[in-house]
């Protein structure tokens, strides 16, 4: 057989190895996590694919979000597999449940007892162990109580009102003043910043917030990264954030203490301080630290980008972008002679506007999946959940789903209108258990609301 004949032969037989070896190792990587469920319990999972071990499809997850193109992900199991609503995989280096119907994550969601918190080793360490997302219900649920009112109570909501309003209308004029082209999001993410410290540690010199920053965009790029504690690795550079980032919050923290909590609390730090419980307990340091973390990435994550998409899609609907208008000169025309900036009653009647911001946060989907896990074996959908499996509710899929929102590509806020809340409701607030972004929403929403009206009758 001539060269030429071996290099054709070659060409064929070296791709239908590579394709072998390819199945065979998923195959294994498979089996190694389903052999002890046995042949009755094995036949009752949902399809998928546990792809490579250790990496799972992890490179394919991370692969559809960096090309502007997140759906793609599910979407290649939907075309694989059928548009079964659940599909097995390994993320995070655990075997998962992947699910997508509206109909299943809200069963997953209300279900407290048999799903309990689930989020990957990564986010759990960076947030920190004394966090929302790390703890028990009993916890969770005391936790949750404590920090309600320094957070989202009228008199935190109404401190916290007067400085978003000037430090926005600051920095709006500032931009309109500048001479050169700028990245929005990235100013956003700095104005966002800085309000968040003021309502976090009020009077925090500028070393600080600025020590701040720099910890908390470190940390962030490792959130949902692999956790790879090796240098180069983005998770091993976001640990060493979160070090600085504690430090620098324990330094302030001490300050606090060493001169005493003052009593009617001045920022959030303060209220923490002085939060107890019916038992008469109070925060340690280590619980005060890590829901400052926890709220730091809620309220800056979210406030920026919802601003900044509401602020693209306002432009790129001129009609809603008058509708929007319109409702901002009216309750600008409505404030009294006297009243300097927005009260929460003026927020409260932007009703368009929250429209708008529901509407961003469907089609955006900027808590696009949540994480769970199964304490015991339960059926969903007709299929298994095996116990110790993690789960992802797969939000975005429910939120781009023709079936559950008519034409969802199009940027509709009217569909908001008289929209009850149920199965296919923007699940924002998820179980009794909630989220971090949701118990924070009525802050960050008072921050995306009060820069979008500047920006909608600038």
């Amino acid at each position: 057989m001539g060269e030429v004949a071996w290099a054709a032969l070659a060409g064929v037989l070296v791709p239908l190895a590579a394709v072998a070896l390819d199945a065979a190792v998923r195959a294994a990587h498979a089996w190694y996590w389903t052999a002890s469920l046995g042949a009755g319990r094995r036949g009752r999972l949902p399809p998928g694919d546990m792809g490579w071990p250790l990496v799972g499809g992890m490179w394919a997850f991370l692969r559809a979000f960096k090309s502007g193109r997140p759906d793609s992900f599910i979407d290649s199991f939907a075309r694989w597999f059928g548009r079964a609503g659940l599909y097995r995989a390994f993320m995070f280096s655990s075997p998962t449940i992947m699910v997508t119907t509206p109909d299943a994550c809200k069963q997953v969601l209300m279900d407290d007892d048999t799903f309990v918190t689930g989020w990957p080793k990564a986010t759990v360490a960076l947030i920190g162990p004394k966090s929302f997302i790390s703890m028990g219900y009993d916890e969770h649920r005391r936790l949750r109580k404590l920090t309600a009112a320094p957070i989202n109570g009228f008199d935190a909501l109404t401190s916290y009102l007067a400085f978003i309003d000037h430090t926005v209308v600051t920095t709006l004029r500032g931009w309109s003043e500048r001479g050169d082209d700028f990245e929005f999001l990235t100013e956003l993410h700095r104005m966002t910043f800085r309000i968040i410290v003021q309502i976090f540690m009020g009077g925090a010199d500028e070393r600080t917030a600025a020590e701040l920053e720099s910890a908390y965009t470190e940390l962030n790029y490792g959130m949902r990264a692999m956790a790879i504690d090796l240098p180069g690795f983005a998770y091993h550079k976001a640990i060493r954030a979160r070090r600085r980032l504690v430090a620098a919050l324990q330094r302030v923290l001490d300050e606090r203490r060493a001169r005493g909590a003052k009593t009617a609390g001045v920022d959030m730090m303060d209220r923490l301080i002085a939060a107890e419980d019916e038992g008469g307990r109070r925060l340690q340091d280590d619980e005060i630290i890590d829901v400052l973390v926890m709220y730091l990435n809620a309220g800056h994550e979210s406030s920026g980008h919802i601003t900044m998409w509401a602020t693209v899609f306002l432009q790129e609907n001129p009609e809603i972008l008058a509708k929007a208008k319109a409702e901002q000169e009216a309750i600008m025309r409505s404030i009294p002679p006297g009243q300097k900036g927005l009260t929460l009653r003026d927020f409260r009647k932007m009703e368009y506007l929250s429209q708008v911001v529901d509407e961003t946060l469907r089609f955006v989907n900027i808590s696009f999946v949540s994480f769970r896990q199964a304490t015991r074996d339960v059926s969903v959908n007709g299929y298994l959940i095996p116990k110790g499996w993690k789960v992802q509710l797969w939000y975005r899929s429910v939120h781009m789903d023709p079936q559950v929102y008519p034409d969802p590509k199009k940027f509709d806020p009217s569909r908001w209108e008289a929209r009850r809340r149920g199965p296919g409701r923007s699940f924002r607030s998820g179980s009794a258990r909630g989220c971090a972004r949701a118990t924070i929403s009525p802050s960050s929403r008072s921050l995306s609301s009060s820069t979008i009206s500047s920006l909608a009758t600038s």
